[in-house]
């Protein structure tokens, strides 16, 4: 149609994408677009500063720990639009007919546990949940309300009370959650 973006993604590209992450040729080429406009130097990656000039980012409490998911397959604080692309399928709505691994009820689980695992050790410390929950609330709630919440959820999560959260126990107590509709994204076609 005209616009640079969609000159530059090649048809075995779109391809490909779509057959990893499950997005639409024609969701791609509008994220391209998307992504080309965040990169401000004009070189095919972005940066961390360009992921906290998208608005709705920059205001969320969470947005260091969702920016850091972007980079997280980066081995130079970069990200192309291939490693774009799979972070944002994990918030692609999941379609019964239409498996995509990286959208799965699974995945969706994992990508939010690890906004919970601050050290990737695959465990969720008190002290972890703790600092998630001063991103999330800041001090609109006092030490000793946060203090308890965590206490709690420890408490109430911890199957095999070694005082932190697995991902097995992170899944199971939130099985009666509606993950794939809280963590979905609609994307335009």
């Amino acid at each position: 149609m005209g616009n640079k973006s969609s000159l530059l993604l090649r048809e075995e590209e779109i391809a490909q994408i779509q057959e990893e992450t499950g997005f639409t040729p024609n969701q791609i080429e509008r994220l391209y677009s998307r992504f080309t406009a965040l990169d401000k130097n004009d070189c095919g990656t972005l940066s961390r500063e360009d992921f906290l000039r998208i608005p709705e980012l920059a205001i969320n409490p969470l947005s260091e720990r969702i920016v850091s998911a972007f980079f997280a397959e980066s081995h130079d604080d970069r990200v192309n639009f291939l490693q774009f692309m799979r972070v944002l399928a994990h918030f692609r709505p999941i379609r019964k007919n239409r498996a995509n691994k990286l959208n799965s009820r699974e995945e969706k689980l994992r990508f939010a546990f690890s906004m919970y695992d601050l050290d990737n050790d695959g465990k969720i410390s008190r002290d972890e949940l703790l600092a998630i929950l001063h991103m999330m609330v800041g001090v609109n709630i006092s030490e000793e309300q946060l203090s308890s919440i965590a206490e709690r959820t420890i408490l109430e999560a911890d199957t095999n009370n070694d005082q932190m959260i697995s991902f097995e126990e992170f899944a199971r107590a939130l099985e009666r959650t509606d993950v794939e509709q809280k963590m979905s994204i609609r994307f335009l076609n």
